[in-house]
């Protein structure tokens, strides 16, 4: 859902925008207007009870790929926005990627970064503000990469002091891992609360160090 209307965003912008709990995406890479997004009912993940099916598992804790974040932003976001076998067309245009590029100098913009080898096989970005993550874009190109960092960024989450991992929607890819929509109202009240604390994205390493037991084990501290 969105207002239709047409709109220059700066960086400064962009960090309100999130703290009101809207967002822009454009119609497709060759639009360079953007628009303002504010689902009626917003996807979530929850920090507690967060999902890992079990062959999964398995992967994330053999280490078959190096996780890092923050090393190469331009790659991922070009990986975001490269065409899908079920797709085309992307909402990431040259706008975003300047804006986003722009707070991840900033250090408001974090990427989780699969490896393997040297090789970038997946990864994802989003926004960091207080206690709050906002997911914006994953992909991979080997099987399980995008799914390894999504593992590692709850984690990461988790171990950080984060109190909201936003994924704007719900899809059938997220719902697996335990995704859930909540009501405009009921998201800006959770939204709110996280946006009053303040998490550490650093406290975790992001040079590759962190194995993949950690991770789970990280997510299982949190779980009832």
């Amino acid at each position: 859902m969105h207002d239709g209307a047409r709109v220059e965003i700066t960086p400064e912008i962009l960090l309100k925008a999130y703290a009101a709990g809207i967002f822009p995406m454009a119609e497709d890479a060759d639009d360079p207007t953007l628009y303002w997004v504010e689902p009626r009912a917003r996807g979530v993940l929850p920090l507690d009870g967060f999902r890992v099916p079990r062959r999964l598992a398995r992967t994330v804790r053999a280490d078959v790929f190096t996780v890092r974040s923050d090393v190469d932003f331009d790659a991922v976001i070009a990986g975001c926005a490269a065409p899908r076998p079920d797709s085309e067309r992307t909402w990431i245009n040259g706008r975003i990627r300047e804006l986003y590029g722009a707070l991840f100098g900033q250090g408001h913009v974090h990427t989780v970064e699969v490896y393997a080898g040297d090789r970038l096989v997946g990864g994802l970005y989003g926004v960091s503000l207080g206690a709050a993550f906002f997911g914006e874009s994953m992909f991979h190109t080997v099987r399980d990469a995008s799914k390894v960092a999504l593992v590692h960024l709850m984690a990461r989450l988790r171990a950080c002091g984060y109190r909201l991992a936003d994924t704007q929607f719900v899809t059938e890819h997220l719902a697996q891992f335990g995704a859930e929509e909540v009501p405009r109202h009921v998201y800006k009240r959770r939204l709110a609360g996280a946006l009053a604390q303040q998490a550490h994205w650093t406290l975790w390493p992001g040079d590759g160090s962190v194995r993949g037991a950690q991770a789970l084990a990280a997510l299982e501290a949190g779980s009832d």
